[in-house]
């Protein structure tokens, strides 16, 4: 039987330039993006909210990595991850990962060139599905 995994889709923005790094001999790229949902209450008043996600995207493509800059909008799939931990003063906490599988540069970034699409030539129609945790719950 094939390979089976929880698959998460996120559209958000990047909240600092990507870094590289080496771990075991396999490069992986890091990142954090931020989707903000925005709605009205009840009283018509416009509300907002940002969910921050960590990324780790396991490549040899490093071609993308000049790319990725904060403010940056993608398209990321994946597999989600959770860890929860205590805070130093005892609270609960969780962070959410997504362990990239394919990445899509949408632009939005300061440069005004076309962005390239790093994983192949294939464009794609993202839809948002975005699975979200409450602000108090993220570590930073």
């Amino acid at each position: 039987s094939g390979k089976k995994m929880i698959k998460m889709t996120m559209i958000g923005n990047l909240g600092k330039d990507a870094v590289s790094k080496e771990v075991g001999g396999k490069n992986v790229i890091n990142f954090s993006v931020c989707h903000t949902e925005k709605w009205k209450d009840a009283q018509g008043n416009t509300k907002e909210k940002a969910t921050w996600v960590e990324a780790a995207y396991w490549t040899d493509k490093t071609g993308v990595l000049p790319y990725l800059l904060k403010g940056t909008s993608v398209y990321l799939e994946g597999a989600p991850e959770a860890d929860a931990y205590n805070s130093n003063d005892g609270a609960a906490k969780a962070t959410l990962r997504i362990r990239v599988n394919n990445i899509q540069l949408l632009g939005g970034n300061k440069s005004d060139s076309p962005a390239p699409s790093p994983t192949g030539g294939k464009s794609m129609v993202a839809t948002e599905k975005v699975v979200t945790t409450n602000d108090d719950d993220l570590p930073f």
